[in-house]
């Protein structure tokens, strides 16, 4: 519930998503780069904390926004997806989006584990490479023992390597040989930003561009059996933990839901959206609300981020990031060449 002591850092996160969005808009106009307005909404909401100019008495309400907002933004998610997408793939399809996922989701946490990382900043990396750059990090941030300087370098690292893709992505595919529908299941299930898969399915043909939204679409419906399984699994450690007294820490830490509520939500509004005919024009108008409260949240997160901090995290994720995104792209072209 909204209470008084929120409305200051509710109208900064309000405020500063508004011109994300501006951002993106002014970006996508004037050079061939996509912007996120998540990525713009946390860039501007670290930059603002760690310029020290936001006040004390914003803090519950961006913490307030990074929490709820979150959480009903990624609900309203699931208001774009549907069952029947996972029809329109067909089997070839769910084969290359699932191995893809799996593997690139258990692989790039093990070489975090090889580079010496966190577990939290590699389980971040692997959710939003496998899954949808920002908005998975940061549905996946609540249920990890990540910190906020952690999603932070995450979300940095799909951006630079997203971006990339959107310029790298075409050459190759017409080098491989990918056209129509090919190169287009390619891109979705490699590029991690949604926009970012829309920029670059751009240069290919129609066939290719719908291709790029069902196989992406579909990816970034396994967001929500990632997060719980991961809250699962912790939740177990912890418990276990506790039982056998072997560690303090996790008889003070407050065990994760067994299955978040959002993500609860989430299936139910990807149910709701399968068997109800929900007319294009709300649909639309719940896209531009789930953009805002998320783009709203990730103001919240940027600003608990502590810039000091994540240079001292090195060049190491930076490492995981580039062998991440390569793992993702080079997995999903043989997929294709496979399956299609």
């Amino acid at each position: 519930m909204i209470r008084k002591q929120h409305i200051p850092g509710l109208g900064l996160a309000a405020i500063v998503a508004i011109v994300a969005f501006v951002v993106e808009s002014v970006v996508k106009n004037l050079t061939p780069v996509v912007v996120s307005p998540l990525v713009a909404a946390v860039v501007i909401g670290a930059l603002l904390a760690n310029l020290g100019v936001i006040p004390e008495s914003f803090n519950d309400g961006l913490r307030f926004a990074a929490r709820s907002l979150l959480r009903l933004g990624i609900v309203l998610l699931g208001l774009q997806l549907s069952f029947t997408q996972v029809q329109e793939i067909g089997t070839p399809g769910l084969v290359l989006v699932f191995v893809v996922v799996a593997i690139t989701f258990f692989g790039t946490q093990w070489m975090g584990k090889r580079l010496g990382l966190s577990h939290g900043l590699s389980l971040l990396v692997a959710t939003g490479f496998s899954i949808c750059g920002a908005s998975a990090i940061a549905a996946m941030r609540p249920v990890s023992d990540a910190d906020d300087d952690e999603m932070a370098y995450a979300i940095a690292l799909v951006t630079i390597c997203g971006t990339l893709a959107i310029f790298l992505l075409p050459a190759t595919g017409d080098l491989i040989g990918f056209t129509g529908a090919q190169f287009g299941s390619w891109v979705g299930a490699s590029v991690h930003d949604v926009a970012q898969t829309v920029a670059t399915a751009a240069s290919g043909d129609q066939q290719a561009q719908n291709a790029a939204i069902i196989v992406k679409l579909t990816r970034v419906m396994l967001l929500a059996p990632l997060v719980a399984g991961v809250s699962f699994a912790r939740r177990r450690k912890l418990a276990s933990s506790r039982a056998s007294g072997e560690n303090a820490l996790a008889t003070a830490t407050k065990l994760p839901p067994l299955v978040p509520v959002f993500v609860v939500g989430f299936l139910v509004a990807i149910s709701l959206n399968s068997f109800i005919e929900i007319p294009q024009t709300v649909l639309s108008d719940i896209k531009w609300i789930e953009k805002s409260l998320l783009a709203s949240a990730l103001v919240g997160l940027g600003a608990g981020v502590n810039l000091r901090k994540l240079r001292k995290i090195g060049a190491r994720p930076l490492a995981l990031g580039l062998v991440s995104w390569l793992l993702i792209a080079t997995l999903s072209a043989v997929g294709v060449a496979l399956l299609y």
